[in-house]
C-alpha cells in the first residue's frame, strides 16, 4: 500500500529540493534531496543494504523543519478560554472551515428560519457581532476560507448566507470548492490560526457537535498551517462572487 505523504517544509525556494515529507499514518519522515551516487562516498557509509539510497540535505533544513518532539501531549482548553482568544490575539485570526455540517448552527432560530425559506434575520447588534467590530476597530484582521461541496449541504448554504453577516462586522470570507481544496492538498481539519503562531484545532463528535479545542504550538505544524493559509487564501474566491456560482438549492 502506498504511503500517504504530507509536505513538511523546504528551504530550497522554488525548485522543490531538498524537502521533507511526513508519512501521515506512521509519522516517519521522508527526505527529498540530491542523490549520493559517488562509489567512494557510498563506500564510507556503514551497513548499506542493496535497496537503500542516500540524499544530501542542508543542515539548516533539518534545523528548521525536522520534527523534534514526537511525544507531545495534547493541550486541551475550555470553551471559555477559547472564546477569549478572539480578543487576546494581536494581529490575525484565520479560519479554515472544512466541515459539511455544524450541529450548533441547526439549534439556532436563524437556521430554522433559513431552512424554512425565510430570511435568516441576522442580528448585527448581538454580542458576537459587537465583539468582532471592536476587534476590527483595533486593527486586527479576521479571515476565513470555507470549503464547500458541490452540491452544497444545507448547512453550507446556510453559512453562505451567514457570510453576509460576518462580512458586515469586518470578517473577510472566501470560498473554495472541495475539489479545489483536495487538489491543493489542504487538510481536512477544521482550525483557527492565531497570529501565525498557535493553532486551535477543533474536535467534533459523530453528531457534528464541537467537543473540544486543542492548542498546537509546534513550530513545524504552525509553519505548515501558515503555508496552508497562504494557498487557501490565494485560490479562494470572495464570498459574494462565489455565491453567484453556487447553483440554486430549489
Amino acid at each position: 500500500m502506498s504511503r500517504r505523504l504530507r509536505y513538511i517544509g523546504s528551504n530550497s525556494g522554488n525548485n522543490g529540493c531538498p524537502t521533507l515529507y511526513e508519512d501521515v499514518e506512521t509519522g516517519e519522515v521522508l527526505v527529498q534531496g540530491d542523490a549520493v551516487t559517488d562509489p567512494d562516498e557510498v563506500a564510507q557509509l556503514r551497513n548499506v543494504k542493496p535497496e537503500e539510497g542516500f540524499v544530501v540535505v542542508p543542515r539548516v533544513l533539518l534545523a528548521d523543519f525536522a520534527p523534534r518532539d514526537v511525544d507531545r501531549e495534547p493541550v486541551l482548553i475550555g470553551f471559555e478560554e477559547f472564546d477569549s482568544m478572539f480578543e487576546n490575539f494581536e494581529h490575525t485570526a484565520f479560519r479554515l472551515e472544512t466541515r459539511r455540517r455544524y450541529r450548533s448552527d441547526e439549534r439556532t432560530d436563524t437556521y430554522r428560519r433559513f431552512a424554512a425559506g425565510q430570511a435568516a434575520g441576522w442580528d448585527l447588534e448581538d454580542p458576537w457581532c459587537r465583539s468582532r467590530r471592536e476587534q476590527v476597530a483595533l486593527g486586527k484582521r479576521f479571515e476565513r476560507v470555507r470549503v464547500m461541496d458541490n452540491p452544497p449541504t444545507p448547512g453550507q448554504r446556510y453559512l453562505l448566507d451567514n457570510a453576509e453577516r460576518n462580512s458586515a462586522v469586518g470578517e473577510d470570507i472566501r470560498y473554495l470548492w472541495r475539489a479545489d481544496a483536495d487538489r491543493l492538498g489542504l487538510p481536512e481539519e477544521d482550525t483557527w490560526l492565531f497570529d501565525s503562531r498557535v493553532i486551535a484545532l477543533l474536535h467534533f463528535d459523530a453528531d457534528d457537535d464541537l467537543t473540544g479545542v486543542e492548542l498546537i504550538t509546534d513550530p513545524v505544524q504552525v509553519a505548515r498551517a501558515c503555508q496552508v493559509r497562504d494557498a487557501a487564501w490565494h485560490f479562494a474566491t470572495p464570498h459574494g462572487a462565489f455565491g453567484a456560482e453556487v447553483p440554486s438549492g430549489v
